[in-house]
C-alpha cells in the first residue's frame, strides 16, 4: 500500500523560507515521477514542480527561482525548498506520485496516482 506523508508546513511572514518533506513508503521515488502541488480556498489544485525519475525538474512560473524540488532515493523522501514566500504561497500542500514518464506531464494532477494528505502553509504579510 503506498503512503505519502507531507511535513514541514506552518506559518511564516513575507519573504520567509520553508522546507516541505514526503516521505514515502509502499513507492520507490526511483521508479516514476513525483510532484508537489497545493490547493488554495476557492482555488483548483495546480502543480508547483514536479521531478521525473531520472532528476530532471519543472515548475510553474510562479515559483521559479523562488522554489527548489528535490528527492533523497536513499532516504525515499521528496522535499520542496520554498525560499522568499509570498502571501499568494499559502495554500494546502500535496505531494503525489506516478507513472507518468512524460516531462511536460509533471505538473498534472491527472498524472498522478497516489496523493498525500497534504500540509498547510500560511504566508502572512
Amino acid at each position: 500500500q503506498v503512503q505519502l506523508v507531507e511535513s514541514g508546513g506552518g506559518s511564516v511572514q513575507t519573504g520567509g523560507s520553508l522546507r516541505l518533506s514526503c516521505a514515502a513508503s509502499g513507492y520507490t521515488l526511483s521508479s516514476g515521477s513525483m510532484g508537489w502541488f497545493r490547493q488554495g480556498p476557492g482555488k483548483e489544485r495546480e502543480g508547483v514542480a514536479g521531478i521525473g525519475r531520472g532528476g530532471t525538474t519543472r515548475y510553474a512560473d510562479s515559483v521559479k527561482g523562488r522554489f527548489t524540488i528535490s528527492k533523497d532515493n536513499a532516504e525515499n523522501t521528496l522535499y520542496l525548498q520554498m525560499n522568499s514566500l509570498k502571501p499568494e504561497d499559502s495554500a494546502l500542500y500535496y505531494c503525489a506520485a506516478g507513472e507518468n514518464r512524460l516531462i511536460a506531464s509533471l505538473l498534472v494532477p491527472q498524472k498522478y496516482a497516489y496523493w498525500g494528505r497534504g500540509t498547510q502553509v500560511t504566508v502572512s504579510s
